[in-house]
């Protein structure tokens, strides 16, 4: 859950480890069976995260006044973001063998989010956070201590190339934010 506003945490900047072929392999396989579900499993990964950090929806118009779990599922806004969130993943899981491609992806991804929309870029760990909790419980019999391993890599390799762009950008909140 959400930590009180005055409690501040300094981020340092993450560095993603390398992530092995074999376990892009992992990631690769496990994702085109999420990928396969990509709406729901979308909406799943958002309704969450919107329960678990409320604060969130301070950056949606469409559904920030949403409370309710079911409402927000049949919000066509809401569902319209996911397939959108979900398209950049899949787009970084099919590219993980072009760094140059992963990059511009993410960075195009932090540099919207960062200029454009003005989220804090701990959301991003936050979301991606979720995203792990979601494919575990959906997909419990490929999410292996193997797999953990893999996507938390993928996890860190998503948030540390969004919030390079934020630095990139000059985010002048960065790298304070409120957890």
């Amino acid at each position: 859950m959400e930590k009180v506003q005055g409690e501040m945490e300094i981020e340092r900047w993450e560095r993603s480890e390398e992530i092995s072929d074999a376990e892009k392999k992992v990631i690769q396989e496990i994702w085109s069976r999420v990928y396969a579900n990509c709406e729901d499993v979308g909406v799943s990964i958002l309704i969450r995260f919107f329960v678990n950090f409320p604060s969130a929806k301070q950056y949606f118009s469409q559904f920030k006044h949403m409370e309710d779990p079911l409402e927000m599922e049949r919000s066509l806004q809401l569902r319209k973001h996911a397939r959108r969130v979900m398209g950049a993943i899949n787009t970084v899981v099919e590219n993980l063998n072009d760094s140059e491609k992963v990059s511009s992806v993410l960075a195009l991804v932090g540099k919207a989010h960062a200029l454009k929309h003005k989220v804090e870029p701990i959301y991003f760990k936050k979301l991606t956070g979720v995203l792990l909790e979601v494919i575990a419980e959906e997909y419990p019999n490929d999410f292996t201590p193997e797999a953990h391993g893999a996507w938390t890599k993928m996890k860190t390799l998503i948030y540390t190339h969004v919030t390079a762009a934020y630095k990139e950008v000059g985010w002048a909140q960065y790298p304070t934010a409120t957890l």
